[in-house]
């Protein structure tokens, strides 16, 4: 199993919130590069963020986020 173009557009998004533990969201402004209002929009269906364009995590989206950090940290090392 690999990570498709889609997966990793919302990986990207996931981490653009600056932790789980932060109370900020984020807003995804209706000119953003169309694969990023789609990322958003299946996160948003998925339970992992509170607003189709953005908003704030919800716990699973903390818990993924926090995974993906975590990971790209290690790739990165």
């Amino acid at each position: 199993m690999f990570y498709s173009m889609e997966n990793l557009a919302e990986v990207n998004l996931l981490i653009r919130y600056k932790s789980s533990a932060s109370l900020e969201g984020i807003k995804i402004h209706k000119t953003a590069d169309p694969a990023v209002i789609a990322a958003a929009q299946r996160l948003f269906d998925t339970g992992f963020i509170t607003q189709i364009d953005g908003g704030y995590l919800t716990p699973l989206g903390a818990e993924a986020e926090e995974h993906a950090q975590s990971l790209l940290m290690m790739l990165n090392a």
